[in-house]
């Protein structure tokens, strides 16, 4: 499902190759000659949004482009891909993610360059293509992503411009108003202060120590302070060159969380177990339990996990 491209190095700040700066320009979105602004089936995701965007992947498919939008050719595969989006009305969402801008959203998708197109299909990022590609190429790759979508039952079409989601489903009843401190940890979280957020979610699960909801809302919170600002490179470089240390794999683990590489992060810690000493596996205890509530302690893939741990622990 990709196209060929050449394969640029990270740059240093760990997100993407920055060698698009010195091709040719184009004005900002909007502005003639530019790429279109967001609207109809195109969103700019940013640190407010993201999160909303990646959990509306498990209704319908999500394809994200990763870009620069003054960059002439990033401008022009941004412009194709939301036509597409208009035409394919709602089959897909369109997110375009300004790398420049939020680079720890881009680096969560591992890209080696931009522009990059990624697909998300229930919370799971599916690499596309990089690099330029023409239209005929891309209809063919939203195609299949579209099959890929349907067979794993998101069938769902993105919301309707100025309307309501469009569904086969019957409409379904208004959603239940979140209790106080969920919905204050929920606008901490839109506004970016998570310290704000982790105090609601803490407080509530003093209140309710049964809140299950609590206990995965902290527990992504957490997840988000740990990574803010890691450069993800940096990151992966550090556990490389130190495969038997607890604390580089801990950090690479929730990196790989965040980019939706959820096996691979209770893999990486597992593996550690049987030859950490006693404080190494209790570290390594702790972050997979923070991890388990991160995707649902029902989830197949924690409950697997979870039967590993307590293997290698006793």
């Amino acid at each position: 499902m990709s196209t060929p491209t050449p394969e640029p190095s990270f740059s240093p700040r760990g997100a993407v190759d920055l060698s698009a700066l010195n091709r040719p320009q184009s004005p900002p979105p909007g502005e003639p000659g530019g790429a279109p602004t967001a609207g109809g089936y195109v969103v700019d995701v940013t640190d407010a949004n993201f999160q909303q965007v990646v959990q509306d992947s498990t209704k319908y498919p999500v394809v994200i482009l990763l870009w620069m939008p003054t960059d002439q050719a990033n401008a022009d595969l941004g412009a194709t891909l939301g036509r597409l989006a208009d035409e394919y009305a709602g089959r897909f969402l369109l997110g375009r993610v300004d790398a420049n801008a939020y680079p720890q959203i881009a680096s969560a998708f591992q890209p080696q360059g931009v522009p990059t197109v990624v697909a998300v299909l229930q919370g799971q990022p599916l690499p596309l293509f990089a690099g330029a590609a023409s239209e005929e190429q891309i209809r063919g790759v939203l195609d299949q992503v579209l099959a890929a979508a349907e067979q794993n039952g998101v069938t769902g079409r993105a919301p309707a411009p100025g309307g309501a989601e469009e569904s086969d489903e019957p409409a379904e009843e208004p959603e239940e108003p979140l209790p106080p401190l969920h919905q204050e940890a929920y606008d901490a979280i839109e506004r970016d202060d998570l310290e704000a957020a982790e105090t609601a979610y803490s407080r509530a699960i003093t209140q309710d120590p049964t809140d299950a909801q609590a206990v995965a809302g902290l527990a992504q919170v957490r997840l988000m302070q740990r990574t803010r600002g890691a450069d993800l490179q940096q990151v992966r470089t550090a556990a490389a060159d130190a495969p038997a240390d607890v604390e580089a794999q801990l950090a690479v683990a929730d990196m790989d969380m965040l980019g939706g590489k959820v096996d691979d992060a209770f893999d990486r810690l597992l593996q550690l177990m049987p030859t950490a000493d006693a404080e190494g596996k209790e570290k390594l205890r702790a972050r997979l339990v923070d991890l388990f509530e991160v995707v649902g302690t029902s989830d197949s893939r924690v409950v697997k996990a979870r039967k590993k741990m307590m293997m290698y622990l006793y």
